[in-house]
């Protein structure tokens, strides 16, 4: 064992990938039981190690030399040897103080409002005390101040920082407060980052609130991190590189357009060129439950739409694919926001008189065509990311979407 993230389950992390961008070394996933942990500290047969959940205080006895950081925080999350002590880190709070300031959320006299009481938690109210907030309101299941008695007298908190799993893969779509009851809010931070939209941040984005997710903090503090292990300077820059890299390679590319404007041709060709598997929602679709036509005729169009919605939220929640839609995948609102959570949706335009009708129930002629394509604009035009006009030439085709997503994937809105 050289480098490499120490916690009790870590199916999720993309710890590894963000490392390689700042150093040449080893580093791994070490899934572990507090016991293994207690040995592994005492041996010391390591250069360097990362800790999480729930482990941030479990490792504090092990170290010769505690930070100011940790004492603030009251956890540690990097171990690093220097002079041959073992030395206790929390790169955690430099790394939320980035986030924060990343996404233009002040903390300075605000009050802000913490779900969750665990080790992220008191990251958070460490960086309250750094920035000067007002007050904070930590919120638990066991109080002294409960998710019951929230919105009693806390909703008028200016910033709500998540650091409770709730939301995060795989329990996606699920969100730990109705944001809606707090009318008064300058910036949500969710630490969640798989997926890279919770419910949480889905509804903040709705309501225009300025709102980040966990991928720029996790990368921030790897960055520190890195540099205790290797002991030397590491450019800030990055950052930047690291983030944007790893943004890209969880987010799918999700296509969405009228029936039969090459949705699935397109799709493959994507799929190919960036090296990702492929999912055709209707192919899924037809593969559990029979041809489509079939569908309709035994359970009609609501019966095909309820079939549609699970397939959306199954394949939604997924990181890294190429995604093919329905052409009325997305007439669902529930459906958009299962596919905007990991996703980056281009809306592929064909003129009517080129798509494609064979086989399609709801494509019987160019009248039926015409009236889809009236109600189905505004929808499409909405859940976009960005727009490609399908062209005879499927590669160029293929280029402006890549181009697209690309372009998508490394900007944030507001």
């Amino acid at each position: 064992m050289e480098y490499g993230l120490i916690g009790e389950r870590l199916g999720h992390s993309y710890s590894p990938q963000i490392h390689r961008f700042f150093g040449d070394y080893d580093y791994q996933l070490y899934p572990m039981s507090r016991e293994t942990l207690f040995e592994t500290l005492k041996k010391r047969d390591f250069k360097g190690l990362n800790i999480t959940i729930p482990y941030k205080k479990d490792v504090l006895p092990f170290c010769d030399e505690i930070s100011d950081t940790v004492r603030q925080v009251g956890s540690a999350n990097t171990l690093y040897f220097r002079c041959g002590k073992l030395c206790a880190e929390n790169t955690d709070l430099p790394g939320m103080l980035s986030m924060l300031k990343r996404a233009g959320i002040s903390l300075t006299g605000k009050k802000v409002v913490i779900l969750g009481s665990g080790g992220t938690s008191l990251t958070a109210q460490a960086a309250c005390r750094v920035e000067k907030a007002r007050e904070y309101a930590v919120v638990s299941r066991q109080g002294p101040i409960t998710y019951e008695s929230l919105y009693d007298k806390h909703t008028d908190a200016d910033v709500i920082i998540n650091a409770t799993p709730v939301g995060m893969y795989p329990g996606n779509l699920v969100a730990p407060i109705d944001l809606s009851r707090f009318p008064h809010l300058s910036g949500v931070a969710d630490v969640i980052y798989n997926p890279a939209k919770t419910a949480l941040l889905l509804d903040a984005e709705a309501a225009g609130i300025p709102r980040i997710d966990g991928l720029w903090m996790l990368v921030a503090q790897a960055w520190h991190a890195a540099r205790l292990f290797l002991d030397r300077d590491i450019p800030e820059e990055a950052i930047e590189t690291a983030y944007r890299a790893v943004r890209k390679d969880c987010l799918n590319l999700i296509l969405v357009g009228m029936p039969g404007s090459g949705k699935t041709t397109q799709g493959r060709l994507a799929a190919q060129a960036l090296g990702r598997p492929f999912v055709d929602l209707d192919a899924e679709i037809v593969k559990r439950h029979g041809p489509i036509p079939d569908i309709f005729a035994n359970q009609g169009e609501q019966g095909f739409r309820e079939i549609e919605s699970e397939i959306a939220k199954e394949f939604g929640k997924q990181s890294g694919r190429v995604i093919s839609t329905g052409g009325g995948t997305i007439l669902r609102k529930d459906n958009v926001r299962a596919l905007r959570q990991n996703g980056i949706i281009c809306w592929l335009q064909r003129p009517i008189d080129q798509l494609s009708i064979e086989g399609r129930p709801l494509s019987s002629g160019i009248e039926a065509l015409r009236k889809m394509e009236e109600t189905r604009t505004p929808l499409y035009r909405a859940c976009a990311d960005f727009t490609v006009v399908s062209q005879d030439a499927k590669e160029e085709t293929t280029a402006k979407i890549l181009e697209g997503f690309d372009e998508a994937a490394h900007s944030e809105r507001p």
